[in-house]
């Protein structure tokens, strides 16, 4: 009897008090789903009164309504069935937007075809009016529930207790990701390290924080209860093996646990990686980064159309910008410099002159003062050399623009890894050099992660991200971040 008790009532206890503590999850799951059917529901009306209009009696038929219930049954399906909504991509990343835009896409192409096939005209309409506003509005609906949660997380609820299992190595290099990005929500409760490891503390430090070993590879289940995690995440499966990650699966099945196994490799994009049975065995297969072919054409293009465009836009920013540095100090409105680009190419870059002349010159003196984290790069809050216009101009960004000629040019991109000095790249190793595989640009994930708030080691982590990730539908969501950025002034002196 006590057996049983053991194996079946026990675990199903603690699969509930599990469930309770993830309420959040199934909450915001179910608000999301509401909203989904509210949208979909008011495009699909909207679509089939565009359809009727303006002879709504002439063009009501019941086979065109059927056909709209249905269009929003199969919406929703997709949705649903595409995963949309699973917990485990909900409230970060970009994976959820991208598996709402391919379900929309399936869906209406599905409906174009069935509308071909049974001679109904509805796909004009359909196409115009209910695919695009509909999608704008089921992104825009995940993008403010989006940001409901992560004001949730930053107030400490709807946040993950997290046990990490694996190497010193890794579970330290795992937990400092989750303390970097907070917003994604998840707090590292305890870990579990092999016994092999040469750490056997009873804690661990991670930038400046405490965290808690609370057993070997052996002893996950027990460290989990005393934890009250209520995920575990994997974070090497050497010292477990097949064998006993198949177990702790189980093991956590029972509990109501989560059970997560991070690859040994990092900031790599998911649309590079594909995972495949082989042998009964899931390998995850890397794609190499492209670079070129049409995604470098279409960059390109894409490059210079918008820069031509922003010259045109900003052009009277530009001359009162450029009247303003003339007329408040002496030297050139314009400051060219020496940076490095793609492949190690040098090339001139253009900016509007920030500083007092001769600058550069002084540079040896105010060594001293520099907040560059490393000494790589030279960072003063209040450099004396940033003359009164010169601070505005920085605050604003504005000093920046003259840098859409440099991209016209094709020596930099609207988006890309910050331009280096040659000194810079002279310091560089094997890793760093990657940077120098895309051009520069004139804002990237630097720009909008803080600018010269950023360590040396977070800037260059933050340019290998984008390189290794590299691809249009970034640049885009970076050129929207940058206005945000910029509007805050986040590390701009």
């Amino acid at each position: 009897m006590s057996v049983h008790a053991e194996v079946g009532i026990q675990p199903r206890t603690r699969r509930v008090d599990a469930e309770l503590r993830m309420d959040w999850r199934r909450a915001y799951r179910r608000r999301i789903a509401i909203t989904d059917t509210v949208i979909v529901t008011f495009v699909i009306a909207l679509a089939q009164v565009g359809s009727m209009w303006p002879n709504p009696i002439e063009w009501l038929t019941l086979l065109k309504v059927v056909a709209s219930i249905a269009l929003g049954v199969l919406w929703m399906t997709v949705l649903a069935r595409g995963r949309s909504r699973h917990q485990a991509m909900l409230g970060d990343g970009r994976d959820e937007y991208e598996r709402v835009v391919l379900a929309t896409g399936q869906v209406f192409g599905l409906g174009a075809l069935a509308g071909i096939l049974l001679g109904i005209e509805i796909a004009r309409s359909y196409l115009m009016i209910a695919l695009p506003l509909g999608l704008v509005a089921l992104i825009l609906g995940r993008y403010l529930w989006r940001r409901r949660i992560q004001a949730k997380r930053s107030a400490g609820l709807c946040r993950n207790s997290v046990l990490l299992v694996g190497g010193h190595a890794s579970v330290v290099a795992t937990t400092r990701s989750f303390v970097r990005e907070s917003g994604a929500g998840y707090d590292v409760v305890g870990v579990c390290i092999p016994r092999r490891s040469t750490a056997l503390d009873d804690h661990i430090v991670v930038d400046g924080a405490r965290v808690p070993v609370l057993g070997n590879e052996f002893e996950v289940i027990e460290a989990m209860r005393a934890s009250n995690a209520d995920t575990v995440i994997v974070t090497g499966t050497e010292d477990l093996g097949q064998v006993g990650i198949r177990k702790l699966m189980w093991d956590l099945e029972a509990e109501g646990i989560d059970l997560v196994v991070s690859p040994v490799i990092a900031d790599v994009s998911m649309t590079r990686l594909m995972i495949r049975p082989v042998a009964g065995i899931p390998l995850m297969h890397v794609a190499r980064p492209r670079y070129e072919g049409a995604n470098g054409w279409a960059s390109g293009a894409f490059d210079k159309a918008f820069s031509a465009a922003m010259l045109l836009l900003v052009a009277p920013v530009m001359v009162a910008a450029a009247l303003a540095v003339k007329t408040t100090s002496k030297g050139t409105v314009f400051y060219k410099a020496e940076r490095i680009g793609l492949n190690g190419k040098p090339f001139p870059m253009y900016k509007f002159r920030t500083m007092v002349a001769g600058a550069d010159q002084q540079v040896v003196d105010l060594m001293g003062d520099n907040e560059g984290a490393g000494g790589v790069l030279f960072k003063m809050r209040e450099d004396p050399r940033i003359t009164p216009i010169g601070r505005i101009l920085r605050r604003l960004s504005i000093d920046e623009l003259p840098q859409f000629f440099n991209v016209i040019r094709g020596e930099m991109s609207v988006v890309g890894p910050r331009p280096p000095l040659r000194r810079e790249v002279e310091m560089y190793d094997d890793e760093v050099s990657r940077r120098l595989f895309v051009k520069p640009g004139i804002t990237g994930l630097w720009q909008v992660s803080g600018r010269s708030d950023l360590s040396w080691e977070e800037s260059v982590r933050l340019d290998s991200s984008y390189v290794e990730n590299w691809s249009v539908a970034q640049d885009l969501s970076i050129i929207a971040r940058t206005v945000s950025a910029v509007v805050r002034s986040d590390g701009a002196y």
